[in-house]
């Protein structure tokens, strides 16, 4: 058991009969009345962020988690196989564990949180930016160049980006996992 001033991003706690990741926090002491947290959970079952305050000194029941890299091998029609680097052990995820899949090529290393009571994988986390190259994207229009217009881009693993319009096809990007935005180009 803990409490609220262990509060830390990326903490596993169990809250409501559910996992949940915190996000971010923010300790508030206000001229009036008692302290409190402000936090944003991400529920690690169906993937929804939620805002919740907890009161200051608050008992939370933080979760054991072990981070572990594995390898991305192949998709199913149920789920993704991946293969533990360390000790080649193979698991299969379901398609809601993974975020980001449409972003995963074969071969991608992701990590793995396990829970170190069940030994069942809770979540996939992707690396922050991936490189991929793009497929195909229309030729951008010469002289276009009012509020940095884009265009939509298939990238390698089949998703839809948008990009700026000099990108060309055959190009590699640097890609956001998380806002899917194009980030850079890659040499």
């Amino acid at each position: 058991m803990a409490t609220t001033a262990d509060i830390k991003n990326g903490l596993v706690i169990k809250y409501n009969n559910d996992l949940f990741s915190i996000i971010e926090f923010l300790h508030v002491k206000p001229g009036k009345g008692p302290a409190f947290v402000r936090t944003k959970l991400k529920s690690l079952t169906t993937g929804k962020v939620i805002d919740n305050t907890f009161n200051s000194g608050v008992t939370i029941f933080p979760v054991r988690v072990e981070r572990h890299k594995f390898q991305y091998l192949y998709a199913e029609e149920f789920g993704y196989t991946f293969m533990n680097s360390e000790n080649f052990e193979q698991i299969t995820l379901n398609k809601e564990m993974v975020e980001a899949a449409d972003l995963m090529k074969e071969g991608q290393e992701v990590e793995i949180l396990i829970n170190t009571e069940t030994d069942l994988p809770i979540s996939c986390e992707m690396p922050m930016f991936v490189e991929l190259v793009i497929t195909y994207t229309e030729n951008g229009i010469k002289g276009d160049t009012t509020n940095s217009p884009k265009k939509p881009a298939t990238v390698e693993t089949g998703a839809t980006i948008t990009v700026p319009l000099f990108i060309q096809t055959d190009e590699k990007i640097k890609v956001d996992t998380r806002t899917y935005e194009y980030v850079e180009r890659v040499k």
